[in-house]
């Protein structure tokens, strides 16, 4: 199944959820899918059978200015073959729903992009930092960021 086959499957399964297909060649496609809805078309990519989407080879936050994001990039080993969805959430209080419990490795992609982005991931076991200081104010890699001159004491920019 390619990208278009797939979104075609969950627009009939989910309806208005499944938004759109976005890119072009060669690039990956994506489909874009309402953000409160992403768990439920995670689930069922990973459970139907036609689908077998059985493993999260990444996650990643994204900062498109006027709002933030989180790309999926999933993998069939069944079926050799690989789907990018896309959310998108608000930058004042970012929040998607975990996908933790479908793939586990999403506990640490999720924690990286709350670290690095402030996005919430609602459900999460164990929303921490992952790569910063626990006590580390702001979020690198926003675009609005401003490193700060010191941290406890210590010059940061060196």
């Amino acid at each position: 199944m390619n990208t278009q086959e797939i979104f075609e499957v969950l627009k009939e399964k989910f309806g208005d959820t499944i938004l759109e297909v976005t890119g072009e060649a060669p690039s990956d496609l994506s489909i874009n899918v309402v953000t409160e809805k992403i768990a439920d078309v995670c689930l069922f990519l990973r459970d139907t059978e036609i689908m077998n989407f059985d493993y999260l080879s990444c996650l990643s936050g994204m900062d498109y200015k006027d709002s933030l994001g989180v790309v999926y990039h999933l993998y069939s080993t069944i079926n050799h073959q690989t789907v990018v969805l896309k959310v998108k959430t608000n930058r004042e209080n970012p929040s998607v729903p975990t996908v933790e419990r479908i793939w586990k490795t999403a506990n640490w992609h999720e924690r990286e992009a709350y670290d690095m982005y402030g996005i919430q991931f609602a459900g999460h076991p164990n929303m921490i930092r992952i790569l910063t200081c626990y006590d580390w104010e702001g979020w690198p890699l926003r675009k609005d960021y401003k490193t700060p001159e010191a941290y406890h004491g210590i010059k940061v920019p060196y």
